[in-house]
C-alpha cells in the first residue's frame, strides 16, 4: 500500500517531500523512501534528546511535532551518532523475527544522502538555516564489487529453459531484460502503447523517458506474446504484461518467475535476479563492441561512471593487450643453480 506522507509528516518535512515530487519530478516510490529515511532520523533525534522516549519502540514515536527548533539543533556529532546507530542497532528487515542488526555501508550511504538532501533544501532553498550540519559529513566508504552477470552461454540456456503455461510472456520478459537492460520497475510499467515499430518508450528513474530500440529477438518475442495475450478491460487494459488475474504484473511476480526459470536452467537462483539480467545486458553489449556512451543511453544511467563499472568485467581487450606483449610467450628454460 502506498504511503501518504502528507498524513504523517510535519509541515517542514512535507514541504521537502513535495518539492522532490513536484519540482524534481522524483517518482512516488523515491519520495516514499525519502519520507521513511527522514522519519527514522527524526525518531532517533527525539529519542536521544528525550529521556521519556528511551524505552519506547522507535516505530511508536510520532514526528508530527518536529519543527525548526529540533532541526536547527542538529550537529555533525548527531549525524555521525545516527550513522553509528544504523551500523550497530538498526534492524535490517523490519517486522522479521530473524533479521540481524546493522545496515551495510551502501544502505547507510543512501540514508545519509537523504539527510544531506534535506538539509541542502532547508539551507539553500528555504534559507531557514545558516549552517548546514551535513557540510563536513563523510560518506561511508563503499566496497567496490563488480556486478554479477550471466555469460552468453548461460543466457542462452536460460531462454531455452522457458516453458509452461505462461511461456510466451515469460520468454518475452527475459528477452527484454537480457537485450534491453531494463530495470524491473521499467518492465512492469510497460504499456502496449509504448511500443512503436522497432522502438519502445521507457519511463525510467525520476520519471525520465528514454527510447530503446528493439532488435529482432525482442520484436519476435513481443509478437509471439501479443499473439496469445488476452484482451482485458479496466484500468490495466494497456499493460503489456499481465498476471493470471488480468492485472498488471507485479514486481514480486517478476522476481518469482525469473528465479523459477533460472532454477530450471540449472543456474543458481540465489546468486542471480532480475537486476542481474540488467547487468548481463550491459556486459554483453560492452563485450561485443558497443560504445560505453551508447550503453549509458540504453540503460538510462544519469552518470557515465555508473556504466563504466561494466567495462571492468571480463574485458577481452585487456587479455589481448597482455598477450600482445612480445615477452608473453617467454618461458623459463634450464635450471637456475644456487650460488656457491
Amino acid at each position: 500500500m502506498a504511503i501518504d506522507y502528507r498524513l504523517e509528516s510535519p509541515p517542514i518535512l512535507a514541504d521537502f517531500l513535495s518539492y522532490h515530487e513536484t519540482i524534481k519530478a522524483h517518482s512516488q516510490r523515491t519520495v516514499d523512501e525519502y519520507f521513511l529515511d527522514m522519519r527514522n532520523f527524526f525518531r532517533y533525534l527525539k529519542q536521544t534528546r528525550d529521556l521519556t522516549l528511551r524505552d519506547l519502540p522507535m516505530e511508536e514515536i510520532s514526528i508530527k511535532d518536529v519543527g525548526l527548533p529540533l532541526i536547527a539543533s542538529v550537529t555533525l556529532t548527531d549525524i555521525y551518532g545516527y550513522m553509528t546507530y544504523l551500523s550497530r542497532e538498526r534492524v535490517q528487515h523490519q517486522h522479521s523475527e530473524i533479521s540481524d542488526k546493522g545496515l551495510n555501508a551502501s544502505s547507510r550511504a543512501r540514508k545519509l544522502a537523504t539527510i544531506r538532501s534535506f538539509f541542502n533544501y532547508i539551507c539553500n532553498k528555504r534559507h531557514l538555516l545558516e549552517e548546514n550540519p551535513c557540510k563536513d559529513v563523510d560518506t561511508p566508504k563503499l566496497k567496490k564489487s563488480l556486478p554479477r552477470y550471466l555469460t552468453l552461454d548461460e543466457s542462452v540456456s536460460l531462454l531455452n529453459a522457458v516453458d509452461g503455461k505462461n511461456r510466451e510472456r515469460d520468454y518475452c520478459i527475459l528477452t527484454l531484460f537480457l537485450n534491453c537492460g531494463l530495470r524491473i520497475s521499467e518492465l512492469i510499467g510497460l504499456n502496449i502503447s509504448d511500443i512503436q515499430d522497432d522502438a519502445v518508450r521507457i519511463l525510467g528513474k525520476g520519471n525520465k523517458v528514454r527510447v530503446v530500440y528493439l532488435n529482432d529477438a525482442c520484436k519476435d518475442a513481443i509478437a509471439q506474446y501479443m499473439a496469445v495475450r488476452r484482451p482485458i478491460s479496466g484500468a490495466d487494459r494497456d499493460a503489456l504484461f499481465l498476471s493470471a488475474q488480468n492485472k498488471r504484473i507485479s514486481r514480486s511476480m517478476v522476481h518469482t518467475l525469473v528465479k523459477k526459470h533460472l532454477s530450471v536452467a540449472g543456474l543458481d537462483s540465489a546468486q542471480y535476479s532480475a537486476h542481474k539480467l540488467r547487468h548481463t545486458a550491459a556486459t554483453l553489449m560492452l563485450q561485443n563492441g558497443v560504445d560505453v556512451k551508447a550503453v549509458q543511453e540504453v540503460l538510462g544511467h544519469e552518470h557515465l561512471n555508473t556504466t563504466e563499472i561494466y567495462t571492468h568485467i571480463d574485458n577481452d581487450s585487456l587479455r589481448i593487450a597482455a598477450k600482445a606483449n612480445p615477452l608473453s610467450h617467454m618461458k623459463m628454460t634450464g635450471k637456475i643453480e644456487d650460488d656457491e
